[in-house]
């Protein structure tokens, strides 16, 4: 977790909903099926002090890596160890961000072997803001902004589908997550009940399965297979 997700908002709406200006330069459209190194748009504060929407890689890169080979390994950060991890503590500390999404992707085996494609998202069709940090990385002709996003333990339900899931932030602490802090630890703070109550966990084809694959068939809902015919992949 999390390995694929779906943002399909445009920046204008996006822009909207988070009150921040919209520096995507037109290079966005809907996916429903990001996958690792995949540009897609996050929510940080800007140089200039005001929220920014922008266009930034999936797969944090540390200012120092030698190369961006290992991105698709740094899609995600441990709530539990991001703030001591060499890779991860100093954009936890200074550089947090919001990721938009409609929604995420998860998988859970079958007794035949197959796996069965979950899609968790809002009931009521709201965003999610998953929790991230940023690092820009590369060289005056290669600059990248690139982020990861904070996973933690999956609570309530979401447990049934895989022990992970990312660090969701509801409206009202967007900005205390933007905010600069000397303790930003106290800043993960688990889903309240009312949010995961408020996930629906939908049963998708396998063609998500596929990072070719692209469009609003991928969200579609499939006939449901039941828990206790499944075991966590």
């Amino acid at each position: 977790m999390c390995g694929r997700y779906a943002t399909t908002r445009s920046s204008g709406e996006l822009s909207a909903l988070f009150e921040s200006s919209d520096d995507t330069a037109g290079l966005l459209g809907p996916d429903h099926n990001v996958a690792p190194t995949d540009p897609v748009p996050l929510v940080r504060v800007s140089p200039e002090g005001h929220r920014s929407l922008c266009v930034g890689r999936w797969g944090l890169l540390p200012h120092w890596s030698r190369s961006a080979a290992g991105a698709a390994r740094m899609i995600n950060a441990r709530a539990e160890t991001v703030a001591t991890s060499r890779a991860y503590a100093g954009s936890f500390s200074r550089r947090r961000c919001l990721v938009p999404a409609d929604g995420w992707y998860e998988w859970v085996r079958r007794p035949d072997g197959g796996r069965q494609a979950y899609y968790m998202t809002p009931s009521d069709g709201s965003v999610l803001a998953l929790a991230g940090i940023w690092s820009v990385w590369g060289s005056d002709a290669d600059t990248r902004l690139t982020f990861s996003v904070l996973t933690t333990g999956a609570l309530g339900d979401l447990a049934e589908v895989h022990d992970r899931m990312p660090v969701l932030l509801p409206p009202e602490r967007w900005s205390s997550w933007l905010a600069p802090t000397d303790e930003p630890e106290r800043l993960l703070v688990p889903a309240s009940a009312e949010q995961l109550a408020g996930l629906e966990i939908r049963p998708v084809g396998a063609a998500v399965g596929d990072v070719r694959n692209d469009g609003p068939h991928l969200t579609a809902r499939v006939p449901a297979v039941t828990p206790q015919e499944l075991t966590l992949f």
